[in-house]
């Protein structure tokens, strides 16, 4: 449980890192409680995407991840990224990733945030 709720603390980081650097990953302006919440419920999103749907598409992109040397993982990254934003607009969070590039800058922000973290933070 609580290396569950670390990843997640980890991946809200990251999320409000990548919404500050990157143009077009946007979290609206609001008090500073209503943002904490969006940016956890947001992490919980991006969690539940990359554990029901990350190993799929990975799969079935093995032979282009081979072929790219991994790079295209962060394709992988960046569609995934872009559908918690879907999810979270359907939710009514105020959280969204405008165009393809947005959303694979902002998933390699939000990559290197996360093992950043975790190696900082390695026990």
């Amino acid at each position: 449980m609580r290396s569950f709720l670390l990843r997640t603390a980890f991946t809200g980081v990251a999320i409000w890192i990548a919404a500050l650097l990157v143009p077009g990953v946007e979290l609206a302006d609001a008090e500073l409680s209503d943002q904490v919440v969006t940016i956890l419920l947001v992490a919980l999103i991006f969690g539940v995407v990359n554990a029901l749907l990350g190993p799929v598409v990975k799969l079935l992109a093995l032979p282009v991840v081979l072929l790219t040397l991994g790079l295209f993982s962060l394709v992988i990254n960046a569609l995934l990224l872009w559908v918690t934003s879907w999810l979270a607009g359907q939710l009514g969070l105020a959280f969204s990733v405008e165009g393809f590039w947005a959303a694979l800058l902002g998933a390699l922000v939000v990559s290197l945030v996360t093992v950043g973290l975790g190696a900082a933070l390695k026990d």
